[in-house]
C-alpha cells in the first residue's frame, strides 16, 4: 500500500490486530462530510488560524491521500468550508482531519469527502501565507508523520506506519 485508493478498515479491527502498536486519535473530532469512514496515505500541514496552505494542498491532485491539519486546537475560525472541501473532492482526496473548525457545514455534509474536524464556526481564517507542510504533527493522543496510513470511521482514527499497512490485504 503506498498511493491511490485505500480501501477503509474498521479502525477497532486494526486496533486489535496492532494493538499497541497502533497509534489513535483521542475522541473529540466530529463527522462533517458524507463519507464517515475513509483511509489513505497522510499529508500534513501545520498552521495556526491560517488556512493558505490548506487552500493551495486541497488543490492539488489527491489521489486518494488524506490532509492533516494541526491547527493547535483553535476554535477561533474555521480552517475550512465548502469552496475548499469541493476543491478536495474534485482533486481526489480521501479526506481531511482537521485540529480545528470548519464552516458551512451544511455543504459540506452534502460532499463525497471525510471530513472530521474539532467542531464549527462561521468565521473564516485570515489567509497571511502562513504554515508548514509535511512536517510532523500533533493530534491529540497521536504524533502524525507524513507518509502514515490514516484510517477513520465512526469510532475513531487509527494511524499506521507505511510499513505496518503494508501488512494488509
Amino acid at each position: 500500500m503506498t498511493t491511490g485508493k485505500v480501501p477503509p478498515v474498521a479502525t477497532c479491527d486494526l486496533f486489535d490486530t496492532f494493538k499497541d502498536a497502533a497509534r489513535f486519535v483521542l475522541p473529540g473530532l466530529r463527522d462533517f462530510g458524507a463519507v464517515t469512514r475513509f483511509a489513505g496515505p497522510v499529508v500534513t500541514v501545520k498552521c495556526f488560524e491560517d488556512n493558505s496552505r490548506v487552500k493551495e494542498l486541497l488543490a492539488t491532485p489527491g489521489q486518494g491521500r488524506v490532509l492533516v491539519v494541526d491547527g493547535a486546537g483553535s476554535l477561533r475560525c474555521a480552517l475550512m468550508g465548502d469552496m475548499i472541501a469541493a476543491s478536495a473532492v474534485k482533486n481526489g482526496w480521501a479526506g481531511v482531519v482537521i485540529w480545528g473548525c470548519v464552516r458551512d457545514v451544511g455543504e459540506l455534509a452534502t460532499l463525497n469527502l471525510g471530513i472530521k474536524a474539532l467542531g464549527s464556526i462561521p468565521r473564516a481564517s485570515t489567509r497571511r501565507d502562513q504554515g508548514l507542510v509535511d512536517v510532523p504533527v500533533e493530534l491529540p493522543g497521536a504524533m502524525v508523520k507524513p507518509g502514515d496510513f490514516l484510517f477513520a470511521d465512526e469510532d475513531g482514527i487509527v494511524l499506521l506506519t507505511p510499513e505496518q499497512a503494508a501488512g494488509l490485504k
